[in-house]
Parts: C-alpha cells; sequence; structure tokens
C-alpha cells in the first residue's frame, strides 16, 4: 500500500472521531512527522506515514523523540491496520459525532 493511502485513511479516520488530521510542515526544520492530529477535548499528537516496511530517517526519529519528551504522544504507522490504535492512543473516541 502506498504511504499516500495510508494517510488518506488517517485524515478520514480522524475526521470520522470529529478530528483533524493536518498536514504538518515547519519550514526550516527538517523531519517533523506528517500529520498533527487534533481530537476532542484538546488531544494533540503527531504521526510520521511510512509505506509498509519503510524506515524512518535519523532525524524524523529525532523529532518524535524531542515530542516525547516533551510529553506529545508521536507515532510512526507504516499501514492502514495501524490507524485505530494510533487514534485510541491519543484519546480519540471511535464514536464521536462530526
Amino acid at each position: 500500500m502506498l504511504e499516500k493511502i495510508i494517510e488518506h485513511k488517517l485524515v478520514k479516520a480522524a475526521r470520522e472521531r470529529g478530528g483533524l488530521a493536518w498536514k504538518f510542515t515547519s519550514p526550516g526544520t527538517s523531519g517533523v512527522p506528517d500529520r498533527i492530529i487534533l481530537l476532542r477535548d484538546g488531544k494533540v499528537g503527531f504521526v510520521e506515514v511510512k509505506a509498509p516496511g519503510k524506515k524512518t530517517r535519523p532525524i524524523q526519529e529525532r523529532r518524535i523523540r524531542e515530542l516525547r519528551r516533551l510529553g506529545f504522544y508521536a507515532a510512526v504507522i507504516d499501514g492502514a491496520e495501524q490507524i485505530g490504535g494510533v487514534l485510541d492512543e491519543i484519546g480519540g473516541e471511535k464514536d464521536a459525532p462530526c
């Protein structure tokens, strides 16, 4: 499965839980995760999306560690089957109205 398909499914799943999954870019700072997930009640997480079997670059691993040290949820996924678990971890209710 292509990375962009997994990313599209992540965006759709976040919307279904009443949240957002914005594309996250930070000019001047490389390696930031692909998506910032914003869910109800102020829940925030960061998700790096990879094609199945692809690995994160060292700068991406560093950015994820930085986010985690600050207390944010940050994850790497490489399959659509991981999306529900990631959203659960961030704190999104499965049946939240949109």
